[in-house]
């Protein structure tokens, strides 16, 4: 009996064992594929991305598997000669055709959004706009792919898709179990606030402390996983780091050229005679020499209100590498004198208490990158970041360029005033501190995705985050499986142990006696 019952047990284990690996054996793959184009003000990317079929649902599964910029500037670029902006696009196309399987060409969406770039072509031109549109909607619709749509995003969902991409990606929208309560105890937000600088605008989104209704057109409501976040975001348009030095430029120009009088609450202007057209810029090394054209200088929404009658065509610029001098001059931009709100960001945007860690990404990533300020594991000290740029800025024009001979002179002459304004926005535009400045976390990726708008504007569209938690057993089925075995396995020995207990062979029990 002791046999049969040893020779059974076995075979049920072994049976178990065999079930168990077999039901885990990992089944083919089924990839569903999507591509969002991110058209901003100077550039174009195309991101392709992947997630499998069966858990669309489940947060942090999707993943970016390509990214390709596309040649030349951004589509806003193309307003004079609408018809190339689509066939600009055409090389990245087909790298996305050869990235994902045929087969699966028309069930994967192909989205377009343009950005900040865009929304400043159509205030100023909204027929170029629109044809530039139509080129590209051409372009992508005699593509294998299921278009569907191009169009201008407002600022707003710039920085709400941001938010959720950062978040989405980090896993902080849906836990459970044992995730849940570690992620509760190490965390006083359960989100991160985000920070997006481009060309044209930049952006802050995060979840406030407390609701205020105080500017509600600054707040937008989500459902997400079954929980509700109440987030603020706003969009500066011309604040992006490009539109900055175009304004901070057109600024200093008039400030040399005119003399400002204030009568009866109004701005008066008088010109004033100027020898040569020299300006000396501290926002630009010393030894840097550059020649502006006027018209180009005043040419958008963002300066064109500035834009007054200049005795010359031409403006000569030369840097002088004054970081100190840079800062008051960028901080000239940023109107902190009215502001009908209990507090307020600048230019009377209303701003609720910063709450929680932020991520800043885009253009914040790639400058503070370059000056080796982006520590994402311990965040660098405020007065470190502002002594590493201010060195940097004095630096004489012919040894930076000596130093870094890679990088085109068009991204390398900006980076001293992009670094000043970058802290100049975060510190006298946002009000971060000494103290919060440590929650700032600058990346460029998540994981293997970029981090910006694209991810969270593919997921809204393609209703991939639920408002419900998705009902879910509480052990996957290998878990399940295997806790069976285990089951199975401790049934059987306490079955032996008693049988051996309450009935000894009389071998044993001779042995006993």
């Amino acid at each position: 009996i002791l046999l049969i019952l040893g020779f059974l047990s076995t075979l049920a284990v072994i049976a178990l064992i065999a079930v168990a690996v077999t039901q885990n054996q990992p089944l083919p793959k089924n990839i569903k594929y999507g591509i969002v184009l991110d058209a901003g003000s100077s550039h174009t990317n195309l991101y392709v991305y992947e997630w499998p079929a069966e858990k669309e649902n489940n947060t942090g599964v999707v993943q970016q598997v390509e990214v390709c910029k596309v040649e030349g500037p951004g589509i806003s670029g193309y307003s004079h000669a609408p018809e190339k902006a689509g066939p600009a696009l055409a090389q990245c196309l087909r790298r996305a055709e050869e990235v994902i399987p045929s087969k699966q060409y028309q069930e994967t969406p192909v989205y377009l959004g343009a950005t900040a770039g865009m929304r400043l072509l159509s205030l100023e031109n909204k027929s170029a706009a629109d044809k530039v549109l139509s080129s590209v909607e051409k372009t992508l619709r005699s593509a294998p792919f299921n278009f569907q749509g191009a169009r201008i995003i407002s600022g707003q969902e710039e920085g709400a898709y941001g938010w959720i991409t950062i978040n989405y990606l980090l896993g902080n929208f849906k836990q459970s179990g044992w995730t849940q309560l570690l992620h509760s105890l190490k965390s006083t937000s359960e989100t991160s606030g985000a920070l997006d600088l481009g060309g044209a605008s930049t952006q802050i989104t995060f979840v406030p402390n407390e609701y205020s209704p105080e500017s509600p057109e600054n707040l937008l409501y989500f459902r997400l996983y079954g929980k509700d976040y109440l987030v603020y975001t706003h969009s500066f348009l011309c604040y992006g780091k490009d539109q900055a030095l175009q304004q901070k430029l057109a600024r200093d120009l008039q400030a040399r050229c005119y003399s400002r009088v204030k009568r009866n609450n109004l701005d008066l202007f008088y010109f004033q005679t100027v020898e040569n057209s020299s300006i000396f810029d501290p926002c630009f090394h010393q030894g840097y020499q550059r020649t502006i054209n006027i018209s180009d200088l005043f040419k958008n929404p963002c300066t064109s209100a500035k834009k007054k009658q200049f005795p010359f065509s031409q403006l000569y610029l030369q840097g002088e590498g004054d970081y100190q001098k840079c800062r008051r001059s960028i901080q000239e931009l940023f109107n902190k004198t009215n502001c009908p709100y209990s507090s307020c960001s600048f230019n009377g945007i209303y701003l609720p208490p910063l709450q929680g860690d932020f991520r800043a990404f885009s253009a914040f990533y790639f400058v503070m990158n370059f000056l080796n300020l982006s520590s994402e594991q311990s965040p660098i000290a405020l007065d470190k970041v502002a002594s590493t740029i201010e060195s940097f800025c004095a630096r004489p024009w012919h040894e930076v360029k000596t130093a870094y001979q890679q990088i085109k002179e068009k991204y390398l002459r900006e980076y001293c005033f992009s670094g000043a304004y970058i802290l100049s926005l975060l510190e006298n535009g946002y009000e971060f501190t000494e103290k919060n400045w440590q929650r700032i976390y600058f990346l460029g990726k998540i994981g293997s995705s970029d981090a910006g708008w694209t991810l969270g504007y593919m997921l809204n569209l393609t209703n991939m985050i639920p408002a419900e938690e998705p009902a879910v057993p509480p052990l996957s089925h290998s878990s399940y499986v295997g806790l069976m075995v285990l089951c199975s396995l401790v049934l059987v020995s306490v079955i032996l142990f008693a049988w051996l207990l309450f009935h000894k062979p009389k071998c044993l029990q001779k042995g006993i006696v």
